[in-house]
């Protein structure tokens, strides 16, 4: 029987993925293998030795300590794309935001009426205080070319926008669902020269904190609308805000307000939008809860920010799942410890990761608790266990 708790409201399709028969969801506290979380925060939280994986509800993990939880052999996991359609229409809304002052032109009718006048009588006149441009034939620039970046930039295409999107890691997979039609520039300098509208979709991380900042404004077009449905570090407050007042930025709209920028009339908050719809909620939920009980099962890992992705088919009778450090010669000395127990490996598997690496053994017979402890206690092991099939 396996524990899984949850640290948040966790979609209750995705908690039905787990079979109650093999499965004890918000279980004994001391013996989980498995967390469920989505916005809480870990960096404070004991983890019990039995844990063996988290899985965030959500593509960030900032609220995971992911060095502490690597060092105790315990994979983390994302669920990225799972939201992605969610963040990408409430993209369009924050186009249209940017672009037209809607928010402002509802505001003002309710003005109107409260003071008693009768607003069918002077929207007329003064509607044009909330005039602003189409989007069709604008330039679009993304930042990030991910689930969601690709997402945006087809739908910009299909809008009548000229797309430029930039993303130093871009993988095969992404850049094959992008639509022909696309730039893909290899510097986000150009994306700036050329952008009307600037939309960020890429993680926070230390290479991307304040990315947007001083120098970026001064790169990009007057009048520019820039969007940050990401992170709101990602952007340098003090840099959006003397870009809105010299009108370098003609609207900011970001799903992380705080109260400074509040103050400025061109900025648009929205409390944290993005993925905030039931079906995003649920494909989380599912994807998350299929990735520990993958994990736990056979011993797969997808998705995982911590350690490599390592999917290899059942074979034998028992599986060894080793976590350990990523230095030279672990497989010599994993294979020779088998081989001097006279136990014949069927099937390896071994990817690596920054400092760690992951190595899946499918065995030909099984292996008692002896043998199993000698693997552990080599060293540069960091966790061991086994799954019989």
């Amino acid at each position: 029987m396996y524990h899984i708790k949850t640290l948040n409201s966790i979609s209750e399709v995705g908690l039905e993925r787990f079979d109650p028969a093999n499965y004890m969801i918000c279980g004994d506290e001391y013996c989980l293998e498995g967390i469920l979380v989505r916005s809480a925060k870990m960096h404070d939280y004991e983890f019990p030795e039995s844990l063996l994986a988290i899985a965030r509800a959500g593509a960030g993990v900032n609220n995971i300590p992911l060095e502490r939880c690597s060092e105790a052999g315990i994979a983390v996991f994302n669920t990225p794309g799972a939201n992605a359609n969610a963040v990408k229409e409430l993209v369009l809304c924050a186009l249209l935001m940017s672009s037209r002052d809607i928010a402002g032109g509802i505001r003002w009718v309710r003005e109107q009426a409260a003071t008693g006048i009768e607003v069918s009588e002077v929207v007329e006149k003064w509607k044009s205080a909330f005039i602003g441009p189409e989007l069709y034939h604008k330039s679009l620039g993304i930042i990030g070319l991910g689930a969601i970046g690709a997402l945006v930039a087809n739908m910009a295409i299909k809008l009548g926008m000229d797309v430029y999107g930039y993303d130093p890691f871009l993988s095969v997979d992404s850049a094959l669902r992008l639509d022909r039609h696309i730039h893909v520039m290899k510097d986000v300098q150009e994306l700036y020269r050329k952008s009307d509208y600037i939309t960020i979709h890429t993680l926070y991380t230390p290479d991307t904190a304040r990315m947007i900042n001083a120098e970026a404004f001064a790169a990009m077009k007057q009048g520019v609308r820039l969007i940050n449905l990401a992170r709101g570090e990602i952007v340098d407050d003090d840099a959006v805000l003397a870009a809105l007042d010299t009108g370098k930025v003609a609207a900011y709209v970001t799903d992380f307000p705080n109260n400074r920028l509040l103050e400025a009339p061109h900025v648009i908050g929205m409390p944290h939008l993005g993925a905030s719809t039931p079906e995003s909620e649920q494909n989380c939920a599912v994807m998350a809860a299929d990735q520990v009980r993958e994990y736990l099962e056979t011993g797969n890992i997808t998705n995982s920010v911590n350690y490599p992705a390592v999917n290899m088919d059942p074979s034998g009778v028992m599986r060894l799942c080793i976590i350990h450090k990523n230095v030279p010669a672990m497989l010599a000395n994993i294979t020779a410890l088998l081989s001097r127990d006279h136990v014949n490996v069927e099937n390896l598997s071994n990817k690596s990761r920054g400092d760690y690496a992951y190595t899946l053994v499918d065995l030909g017979t099984k292996v008692g608790e002896d043998v199993i402890e000698d693997v552990r206690n080599l060293e540069n092991v960091i966790r061991v266990r086994a799954i019989e099939w």
